[in-house]
């Protein structure tokens, strides 16, 4: 029986697994947006969304508990200087995940990983556009 074993194996031995996550979550933190399969983008979401809450709280050990993660000290300077903060109002839902279609070779589901605004200011901002738009529209 399978109970209370979480996560997918996406085909990998656990060492694999574990280096392909942390490697994603890395390039994520560097780049903002990445493109992935639809299974390890839901999978990096919980690592991400995780290493976002420590880099919220900002002190040394959150620092060294991250570190463990992230792969290279400036990836991790750009979290707790630049990523957190933006999320310092926001509990939770720091990624979304956007489906785009499949990939020609063998049919996965493809879709883009990438932090969310984060910003209230800025969320204010979209949602009037969205609402002008939608007027022009009618």
């Amino acid at each position: 029986m399978r109970h209370q074993k979480t996560g997918r194996k996406l085909g990998r031995t656990s060492s694999h697994r574990l280096a392909t996550i942390r490697n994603m979550v890395s390039s994520l933190v560097e780049h903002g947006r990445i493109k992935t399969t639809d299974a390890k983008a839901k999978e990096l979401r919980i690592v991400a969304d995780k290493i976002v809450t420590l880099g919220k709280k900002g002190d040394l050990h959150a620092r060294r508990r991250a570190m463990r993660t992230l792969r290279g000290k400036t990836v991790a300077k750009k979290l707790f200087d630049e990523i957190a903060p933006r999320f310092s109002d926001v509990n939770g839902g720091y990624t979304r995940i956007i489906k785009f279609g499949r990939r020609p070779g063998d049919n996965a589901m493809m879709s883009f990983i990438e932090f969310s605004i984060g910003d209230k200011e800025s969320k204010k901002t979209t949602a009037k556009k969205d609402r002008a738009s939608k007027k022009e529209i009618k």
